[in-house]
């Protein structure tokens, strides 16, 4: 059996939360910097690199998409190989990116991804495009007709099912929280659909942080929301239990959104009062912090973040 790695030493004297959205992808950290001087060949041997590992592709070209100067550069790889569906889907990547920060409109980003979706018909991450730009500009329809899209191609496509299952979480605000909302069907459904070893398993605890997150924001938890018994419900430790032993088979192997499972498991473990779990989490993700769920409730990340962690394993308190 594979040792586990050793615990990340936390230094309280510097930032050691950085929130990057690689998620510790060393080439694609390595290729993000290249190209933002401009060396779009370092991103089409990454993506090459990459195939069709779905996950991986998304994973990437979302990141790069992110980049401030990454619409140009892309722009430059297509004048240089038009003909080149890779230059084309990073274009796109950053269409929509520029089109959810008001920088270009929403029709032209669209249209970009459509035309990705046509020239690559079995690839969902243009679908995936369309997806975040309906999650940030269009209606819940929108969301649901691109994560089908998304799904038809990878049926266990994971940045995709996490963004269904926000977008279903946000639906029917009530006064309290509803045990048969549709979330948490969804969230079931589709974990079973995936298999136990799946990173998909962990959805149904997705589902619990966004749907709390939800409520909170209706203002339907009253008081303070960390310490709510909402976390030690029946439907709360059944998801923590079978995400936690999920993390537990799948620890030490590759997946590229491995951090923001964790950290959603930490967050969730630690408002549950379970700091012993919570610390394991903690020591485990390391520098690879993620923004959410730790920014929900309009908080400061990095210092929801270090609290709990500090609490979790005795700096401090909470």
């Amino acid at each position: 059996m594979t040792p586990p790695p050793p615990p990340f030493r936390f230094s309280r004297g510097k930032d050691d939360v950085a929130f990057d959205p690689a998620f510790g992808d060393e080439e694609l950290i390595a290729a993000r910097a290249a190209l933002t001087q401009g060396r779009w060949t370092d991103v089409r041997a990454l993506l090459a690199r990459t195939g069709d590992d779905w996950d991986s592709r998304g994973h990437r070209l979302v990141v790069l998409g992110e980049g401030k100067s990454s619409a140009a550069w892309a722009q430059e790889w297509q004048l240089a190989e038009p003909e080149s569906p890779d230059a084309a889907a990073l274009g796109a990547a950053a269409a929509v990116f520029r089109a959810a920060n008001g920088k270009q409109s929403v029709d032209s980003a669209r249209d970009a991804c459509l035309r990705v979706a046509r020239a690559t018909p079995s690839d969902p991450t243009p679908w995936l495009g369309l997806l975040i730009l309906a999650r940030r500009t269009g209606t819940d329809d929108e969301q649901v007709r691109a994560f089908d899209q998304v799904r038809g191609r990878h049926r266990g496509h994971h940045h995709a099912h996490y963004l269904m299952t926000q977008c279903l979480a946000e639906r029917q605000k009530t006064d309290g929280d509803d045990p048969f909302h549709e979330v948490y069907e969804f969230a079931e459904w589709a974990a079973g659909e995936a298999g136990p070893g799946s990173p998909l398993a962990t959805l149904p605890l997705i589902a619990l942080v966004e749907r709390y997150r939800a409520l909170a924001a209706a203002g339907a938890m009253p008081g303070d929301p960390a310490r709510l018994p909402y976390w030690t419900s029946p439907r709360a430790r059944t998801s923590l239990r079978s995400a936690f032993d999920w993390w537990l088979d799948w620890d030490n192997r590759s997946h590229p959104r491995l951090a923001l499972d964790l950290n959603y498991l930490a967050f969730a473990k630690f408002h549950s009062g379970d700091t012993v779990a919570a610390a394991a989490l903690f020591n485990r993700i390391g520098p690879l912090a993620t923004r959410v769920p730790w920014s929900y409730l309009d908080r400061d990340p990095k210092k929801t973040f270090r609290a709990a962690r500090n609490y979790a394993l005795g700096f401090g308190s909470a």
